[in-house]
């Protein structure tokens, strides 16, 4: 699943963005948003309850941009507007993804082998999937126990991780043995219009983005969101990743490379313009944040002690504590790669992260 967080900018001006459609569409139901692209809009069983999919359309078929997770209601969806009279009657000529959390590449196997069609992802998002669903079944492996007791988890929340562990690939229909592989800065060739693909990290290892200039259109997917910012987080398999510096850099490269002037076609809420005003804002909150981490840090704090730094609340719900906990590693990694903070682990294994004194 892609999971956003709200880490709160209160000292930031929230920019006003222009969002030039007033009606959603129904799951099953395509609305045209430009000339030839379709906007597919499926349910999602989570608190983000709806994930964005476009259709392009590609010669006499269409090529598919994400796909939601595999269940039975989007199942039902898919079948409804491939069916008779459907928006996609036509049928699927390929598959993008921009990258692999569930609600993204969920059915993109389920249309592939429908359509006897190949899948476009970066090299990184689809190996890393195939990673994470050949976990499924698995018990939690000790690496992620010591990482979460380590951050401070109690021994309930450290038994709740055992328990989910392995669920990703129930929300994946198998994927192709193959892929087509998507590379940052390439042009491709969809229908009448070219494509540039426009990869970001930090959300996930190989973001890929889709930028027509010709139609002034963004594809976006989780790397730039209007009303949510993208969870960045650090999980056990490289607890010392940095992913936040890449997401930041990320964001700069993206306003560098991709015209104010576009519409955005993000994956969660609604396509929007004023890309750039976004990005600003996006980024300027994670400084916020890391201010606000700096004076936190003036006394030693363990990850859990600094979620109402970060987030402005206390984090109890057991799925959202996953979540705090890889977001403020993030920013302590961050920290600590810049040398503003150290790091020290006590005699229980627990870290404990202190702001290097100016």
């Amino acid at each position: 699943m892609s999971d956003e967080s709200a880490i709160p900018s209160d000292r930031v001006s929230r920019p006003v963005l222009e969002y030039p459609f007033d009606q959603l569409p129904e799951p099953g139901v395509a609305r045209e948003i430009a000339p030839g692209v379709l906007w597919l809009r499926m349910p999602l069983p989570f608190s983000l309850d709806h994930i964005n999919v476009w259709a392009v359309r590609d010669g006499e078929r269409w090529a598919i941009v994400d796909t939601g997770v595999q269940s039975r209601e989007i199942a039902a969806a898919w079948r409804t507007l491939l069916g008779p009279g459907g928006a996609l009657e036509d049928g699927v000529s390929r598959v993008f993804v921009t990258h692999m959390h569930p609600d993204h590449v969920g059915m993109a196997g389920w249309l592939t082998r429908k359509f006897d069609c190949p899948l476009w992802m970066t090299r990184l998002e689809y190996l890393n999937c195939r990673v994470l669903v050949a976990d499924t079944g698995r018990e939690a492996p000790d690496e992620g126990v010591r990482f979460y007791h380590r951050a401070g988890w109690d021994d309930e929340a450290i038994e709740d991780y055992r328990t989910r562990f392995g669920q990703f690939g129930k929300m994946v229909y198998a994927l192709p043995e193959s892929f087509r592989r998507l590379r940052d800065g390439e042009t491709l060739r969809i229908g009448e219009h070219d494509w540039r693909v426009v990869v970001g990290t930090g959300h996930s290892p190989e973001h890929a983005c889709l930028w027509c200039p010709d139609l002034k259109l963004l594809i976006s997917g989780d790397q730039v969101l209007p009303k949510i910012s993208s969870n960045v987080s650090v999980f056990p398999t490289e607890p010392e990743a940095d992913p936040l510096h890449g997401w930041l850099r990320s964001m700069e490269r993206i306003r560098d490379t991709v015209p104010d002037d576009v519409l955005v076609l993000p994956a969660h809420n609604e396509p929007f313009i004023g890309l750039h005003a976004r990005l600003a804002y996006l980024g300027q909150g994670h400084r916020v944040s890391l201010d606000r981490l700096r004076r936190r840090l003036a006394q030693p704090r363990r990850v859990v002690d600094v979620f109402a730094s970060l987030f402005g609340r206390a984090i109890d719900e057991p799925r959202l504590l996953s979540l705090a906990t890889g977001e403020s590693l993030a920013h302590l990694n961050y920290l600590l790669h810049r040398g503003e903070a150290t790091v020290s682990v006590d005699d229980d294994g627990v870290a404990w992260y202190q702001a290097v004194a100016a």
